[in-house]
């Protein structure tokens, strides 16, 4: 009898464990099982297409791969959005050009009515000055954030905030000290409401 007792006591998995301390050794087991099915120790998946049933993906040839950086370069960048700003201002110069009343008009002779080639002519000349401003301000504009975002490694409304700034006050500046800090204020103040409705 005192046998069978004093085993029973020296069983730790015995019925002594259903006592009291019980509860904590299932409660450090459970927390075992737990930290093994979700911790660190949980092998990560391979969340490959080919593994989850898609389609798999061929690896990149080098050709692809220097494309793919080119296009994320700060030139091609540049030249993008020199071609966008081009088209853009054109558009803008030809539209501005037709609801002006005053187009086609000499202004040494105003009460002569221009004909209609006078009036094709000054729009293409507005058109093709708008384009060039629009493209100098893209490209300016493009390639600043660009080198910018590479400098600080983040891409985020900062970096807008800041082209912007160096885009107005390097146009300003032609015009002095005062047109640059207007140029950069204006420009910056811009650059930052277009990030704020884009994002």
């Amino acid at each position: 009898m005192a046998a069978s007792t004093g085993a029973a006591a020296s069983d730790p998995q015995g019925p002594a464990s259903a006592g009291p301390g019980g509860s904590d050794i299932t409660s450090f087991q459970y927390s075992m099982i737990l930290d093994h099915l979700i911790g660190d120790k949980r092998p990560v998946k391979d969340l490959n297409p080919g593994v989850m049933g898609g389609l798999p993906v061929p690896p990149k040839s080098d050709e692809q791969k220097m494309i793919e950086r080119g296009m994320e370069s700060c030139g091609f960048k540049a030249v993008l959005a020199c071609v966008g700003g081009f088209v853009l201002g054109g558009a803008f110069g030809v539209f501005t050009a037709g609801i002006d009343t005053n187009v086609g008009f000499d202004p040494k002779d105003p009460l002569k009515t221009p004909t209609a080639r006078e009036v094709l002519k000054d729009m293409g000349q507005r058109g093709m000055s708008y384009a060039k401003n629009f493209a100098i301000v893209g490209a300016m504009f493009s390639c600043t954030e660009c080198i910018i975002e590479s400098h600080r490694g983040k891409s985020d409304w900062k970096n807008a905030v800041y082209s912007g700034c160096v885009t107005g006050g390097a146009i300003g500046f032609r015009a002095g000290l005062k047109a640059g800090v207007l140029g950069c204020g204006g420009f910056a103040a811009f650059s930052a409401a277009i990030e704020y409705y884009l994002r």
